[in-house]
């Protein structure tokens, strides 16, 4: 007879929390109304293609209905981790994504520290206009940019047999071990003003009078910069991190497919290429949809660890 009443008292907080949560809906009705076309597009473009993963465990043929189609296990999985050309472009995704990382990282503060330094507005909003633009443009028109630099008569050539540095022009894309170099000083080149942005906005948020006192009390820009300024972007530099270990597997497609050839393919080709090449190339779905799971899993097992690393830390984190 008692445990009525407790039970019905254990679901009233549930009860209360519903009651609240479509009272809270129904103040925000416009909100929630703008939200359904993305949370339509997310549904449609992002979780129902999840069924696909079906033909990992497959020997997927096109012409066969579902039920048609052969089950074979974790066979596709098996031979990825059996295939040495797997590691390797395992390698190189793994390398690529890092020197990404960390230049990114290292060269968007960087820079927004240098502009936040910057007292003549105009010569500031010029830096940052010419620092943006190359992120507006495409990789065809980009790495077209990058090949003629780095041409046998390309300026780079020019320039450092001209200073001596080099007695004979070298072939830049044909040496696989200057790619990733080559990639990572592209990629700074194109987004370090574009990644400066969210950085910048975290800047203005930071209390002037901070700034101020430390002016009184005799601290120089340098050390304002490295006391107050690095401090202050230190939650948003978490965050994006966190963010950004999520797509650790995730080093590029369109750079790598356009400035790679057979000559540096051992360092040039990753794990987007691989897919490409054995599930379009060679018509393996299968194996190329393996693949694509197994980036998949490591980068929410990246993504998680990173949160949760922070949140041991005492640091900012997603959730």
């Amino acid at each position: 007879m008692k445990s009525e009443p407790l039970a019905t008292g254990l679901n009233q907080p549930n009860i209360h929390k519903t009651a609240l949560f479509f009272k809270r809906l129904l103040q925000q009705k416009t909100l929630a109304f703008m939200c359904i076309p993305f949370v339509l597009w997310a549904f449609v473009f992002k979780y129902m293609p999840l069924w696909g993963w079906t033909m990992a465990f497959q020997k997927f043929k096109a012409s066969r209905t579902f039920a048609e189609q052969e089950w074979v296990g974790w066979q596709h999985f098996q031979f990825l981790f059996s295939d040495n050309s797997f590691y390797r472009v395992l390698r190189n995704t793994i390398v690529m994504s890092s020197i990404k990382l960390v230049l990114g990282f290292v060269t968007a503060i960087t820079l927004a520290l240098l502009l936040n330094e910057l007292k003549n507005i105009v010569f500031k909003r010029f830096v940052q206009t010419v620092s943006y633009l190359p992120h507006f443009i495409s990789w065809v028109v980009a790495s077209s940019i990058v090949l003629t630099v780095l041409s046998p008569d390309g300026i780079v050539n020019l320039l450092l047999t001209k200073l001596g540095i080099l007695d004979n022009p070298v072939l830049w894309m044909s040496k696989g071990h200057y790619f990733w170099g080559i990639l990572g000083a592209t990629e700074v080149w194109k987004e370090v003003g574009w990644n400066t942005i969210i950085y910048l906005a975290a800047i203005t948020a930071i209390d002037p009078s901070q700034y101020e006192a430390a002016e009184i009390d005799g601290a120089n820009r340098l050390q304002r910069m490295l006391s107050i300024t690095l401090p202050g972007l230190k939650p948003v530099i978490i965050i994006l991190l966190i963010m950004n270990m999520g797509h650790i597997l995730e080093s590029g497609f369109e750079a790598q497919y356009l400035l790679g050839n057979g000559m540096n393919q051992d360092y040039s080709e990753n794990l987007d290429i691989f897919v490409l090449k054995y599930g379009i190339g060679m018509g393996n779905f299968s194996l190329g949809t393996a693949a694509g799971i197994f980036k998949t899993v490591v980068s929410f097992f990246f993504l998680f660890s990173a949160n949760y690393m922070a949140k041991r830390m005492g640091e900012s984190r997603l959730f």
